[in-house]
């Protein structure tokens, strides 16, 4: 389908080598019961090893769909370069392994009247299969449910920092605005550009009628450390960047987590090589409790351990004892230096 005029909303989604699991979200957003006319759907390829271009225009679709290829240049890069593309006064973003029902576009543009500068956070709920996967992954699903649950719950307020392009929509103008993704980041520049949005006068609102189902194609241990390493890393340089903003700081973990898991991020700042066996061992004994059936348990050891190597990658950002004592002040202190 091609349309002359701009539709209202543009659905904007990065995809790395996952051709099956793109195809059935488009043919998903097929089935919307948003009229086709009204939206566009912006896929943009991140360098797939195969190609994506030809396989998805081949698709005999009732909306208009674009399909942009770049060099690999990461995920911001890409949904940035969507965005830019997009034609539409709103703009969606969501992932390529999400799955969505037939009302989530109009559910999105039912919360962007003509006119409103509101960013609206989806709900992200786990796919039935999520149980098949590891601990590590069905943590993350934990997380997002408790997310949900804190901003559903009377008088709570949704803000910059709960942004996860996972499941968000937000005016266009807007984002570009305040510069979009900042292409610099590895990792988190979805809150970062959360927390500039807020800035920008921005109002948020969780939507949890708005939901995408979330599996997940990760099961290796080794590059989920590595993600949390890295999100330590970054979420150092977006504290330096929003040193007035506490919630993105990443000491933060130092003085809101469980008083008993303590020690154990405090000896990986101490002894951050030395303490991967103990970090380890702490995993042993999540999944020893998830075979027991103390999902609990389990994921509160999960929790010790993703704060552990998060903490591994913010000392090594910060850059050794004078670094991090100059980040924990910036954080006791709520304000720059």
């Amino acid at each position: 389908m091609s349309s002359s005029s701009a539709p209202r909303l543009s659905v904007v989604i990065a995809t790395y080598n996952r051709l099956p699991l793109i195809t059935r979200l488009l043919w998903q957003l097929a089935g919307q019961t948003l009229p086709p006319e009204r939206f566009e759907v912006v896929v943009v390829d991140d360098g797939s090893k195969e190609p994506t271009r030809a396989p998805l225009q081949a698709l005999a679709l009732p909306y208009t769909l674009r399909v942009e290829v770049q060099q690999n240049a990461g995920a911001a890069a890409a949904r940035h370069r969507g965005v830019l593309a997009a034609r539409g006064d709103v703009v969606l973003v969501t992932d390529d392994d999400m799955q969505v029902a037939p009302d989530f576009l109009e559910r999105h543009l039912a919360h962007h009247p003509p006119g409103s500068r509101t960013v609206v956070l989806g709900r992200i709920r786990p796919d039935p299969s999520i149980g098949d996967m590891p601990l590590f992954e069905r943590w993350y699903a934990y997380l997002n449910n408790r997310m949900a649950e804190e901003l559903s719950a009377p008088g709570a307020r949704a803000r910059g920092v709960h942004l996860f392009t996972g499941n968000v929509s937000f005016p266009r103008a807007d984002y570009v605005g305040v510069g979009g993704f900042d292409k610099s980041l590895g990792q988190s520049e979805d809150v970062e550009l959360g927390v500039r949005l807020e800035k920008a006068g921005c109002g948020f609102v969780f939507a949890r009628d708005a939901y995408v189902l979330h599996g997940s194609d990760h099961v290796s241990f080794e590059r989920w450390l590595k993600r949390a390493h890295r999100y330590g890393m970054f979420d150092t340089q977006v504290a330096r960047k929003h040193p007035d903003v506490r919630d993105v700081n990443p000491w933060r973990l130092l003085f809101k987590t469980n008083p008993l898991t303590r020690p154990l991020l405090a000896a990986t700042l101490v002894a951050p090589d030395a303490s991967r066996v103990l970090t380890r061992a702490v995993m042993h004994a999540a999944n020893a409790a998830d075979k027991l059936g103390l999902e609990k348990a389990a994921f509160a050891g999960t929790s010790v351990v993703y704060g552990m190597e998060y903490l591994r990658g913010a000392r090594g950002e910060a850059g050794g004892w004078t670094g991090i004592t100059r980040e924990v002040a910036r954080y006791l202190q709520g304000r720059g230096e």
